[in-house]
């Protein structure tokens, strides 16, 4: 039975709006780079259909964006209220990126939204081309910042522990910048977000088609879209492979837990196409594998083991046991006058990397120090999320992906063959992906962050440690407050873009 307690609150809060407010930021990265290329159209041709198009999904943008504007906010807010501990330890150095997004990201794709929607008869054709670049260049750089922000969580590099402070302090902002995890991440998400665009082009402008609507508007939307969305589907495939092997560099009980691995295979790791995960008896049944695959994937050789969880814990363990030290040697340093005993500096600083583990066990006992062989066994187990999600999670988002690439390859064999109109059994199909992408990225969203757990920053801060010093009512209370707020905003947001669909671009003076 779940104990909704402060710590599951604040995850299960942090978790429903971050969900939320990434139903808005992968059609915000797709569609403003995608009214680039329209309107890129209409400057190289000239033709004033292309205008009429960039404008019409423009207005369907501008509804996304502004839902996406007001549900970041709040989940920003979230870090100090809900996650007052894992601010201040921290803060150094998660702050920073976030801080850029607003100076430099935010203000400029807002400034150019604004100039986009207002500006068609104000500066020159090439002008408010440059506007429009401008806005989908904003979009990725917020994604930039945000995602630089959390591949620290999820690989801390460029940072170091202070026990005088008692904090996360920054050494290297070039580290956090460079971290390859965070780049892995943003090049797969922003492609995500294009394949996401592209799909939202194409099943609207398929609907259009199906009822004999807007047929010329139709028929461009649906090429550009194919052609763009089959680039970038196959990009995310491409991409969500290198991400796959940092993973099995980095985060290698991420990857044992999405493959419900629990016994290190000889190499190559087979992967594993289906199964049945048994936690409590901590086998997969059923198992379906496809030799050598995981192998490629995780680490690029056919010599290389994929560690399972069984030797991951025993790890785990090991570091735990290497993190008392360092924790017994900090409580000495704590109480000491400086400076500090050389032997007892050394001992600390021997094992510091492994401090994060040693934390784990406050779960279970008030002392680390005092912890016993159950506890650091109980503590390192701690160490595996949740597999069965890990492993249909990323099942489910694999095999959207694959659908993606074959759905957009259709796309555009009927798109240069111009018979959109003669194939009603694609339009349908078309039509009715429309929530696919956005199911694909919330799975990939769990994967990437429920993957991470039990740690709110990888191997250094526990998630249940980063909580507010606050009681489960509030928490309720504003977790029920959003659930309103929230599902008032996505009734708003669902009517303006049903009624604007609706309406069409002739019903909004846009069609010739």
């Amino acid at each position: 039975m779940i104990d909704f307690d402060v710590v599951t609150l604040s995850r299960l809060q942090f978790a429903l709006t971050a969900l939320y407010h990434f139903l808005f930021v992968p059609l915000t990265l797709g569609l403003s780079m995608i009214l680039f290329v329209m309107e890129s159209v209409y400057v190289m041709t000239g033709r004033e259909i292309w205008k009429r198009i960039t404008k019409f999904w423009g207005v369907l943008f501008g509804i996304n964006f502004a839902m996406g504007v007001a549900t970041g906010i709040t989940m920003e807010f979230q870090f100090g209220t809900n996650w007052a501990y894992y601010a201040h330890y921290v803060g150094d150095i998660f702050g920073a990126p976030l801080a850029l997004e607003g100076l430099i990201a935010f203000f400029l794709e807002s400034t150019f939204v604004g100039l986009f929607f207002f500006g068609w008869d104000k500066v020159s054709k090439l002008a408010h081309l440059v506007i429009t670049g401008l806005v989908a260049l904003g979009s990725s750089l917020s994604a930039l910042w945000i995602l630089i922000a959390n591949g620290w969580m999820q690989h801390p590099v460029g940072a170091h522990f202070n026990y005088r402070t008692m904090r996360m302090e920054l050494s290297s902002f070039s580290e956090v910048l460079f971290n390859p995890v965070a780049q892995a991440k943003f090049v797969h998400t922003i492609a995500a977000g294009y394949v996401t665009g592209s799909i939202f082009v194409l099943s609207i402008s398929a609907w259009y088609l199906l009822r004999g609507r807007n047929v010329a508007f139709a028929k461009r939307s649906m090429a550009v879209a194919a052609s763009f969305g089959l680039a970038c589907s196959i990009s995310v495939v491409v991409l969500g492979d290198e991400s796959g092997y940092l993973d099995g560099e980095n985060q290698k009980m991420k990857v044992a837990s999405i493959e419900a691995e629990w016994r290190t295979s000889p190499p190559p790791a087979s992967f594993t196409l289906f199964g049945l995960p048994d936690v409590a008896a901590r086998t997969t049944h059923g198992e379906v594998k496809v030799p050598w695959l995981l192998g490629l994937i995780a680490t690029r050789s056919i010599d290389q083991p994929v560690l399972g969880i069984y030797e991951l814990v025993e790890r785990a363990r090991a570091r735990i046991v290497s993190g008392i030290e360092a924790y017994s040697a900090l409580q000495v340093l704590r109480a000491s006058a400086d400076p500090p005993d050389a032997a007892v500096l050394q001992r600390f600083e021997a094992n510091q990397a492994d401090l994060g583990y040693a934390l784990l066990l406050l779960r279970f006992v008030d002392n680390p120090a005092a912890a016993t062989a159950q506890q650091i066994d109980a503590a390192a187990w701690s160490t595996v999320p949740n597999v069965p999600v890990l492993f249909w999670c990323f099942r489910l988002m694999v095999g959207l992906g694959l659908f993606f690439i074959v759905l957009f390859a259709t796309a555009f064999y009927l798109s240069t063959r111009h018979r959109f109109d003669r194939h009603p059994w694609f339009l349908k199909v078309a039509f009715f992906s429309l929530p696919l992408p956005w199911i694909a990225v919330e799975v990939g969203w769990i994967v990437a962050e429920y993957g991470r757990q039990p740690w709110a920053v990888d191997g250094v801060l526990p998630t249940f440690l980063g909580v507010s010093r606050t009681t489960a009512g509030n928490v309720w209370l504003s977790l029920a407050g959003f659930i309103v707020f929230y599902s008032a905003l996505a009734i708003v947001d669902a009517f303006l873009l049903v009624r604007t669909i609706r309406r069409g671009p002739d019903g909004l003076g846009m069609a010739p």
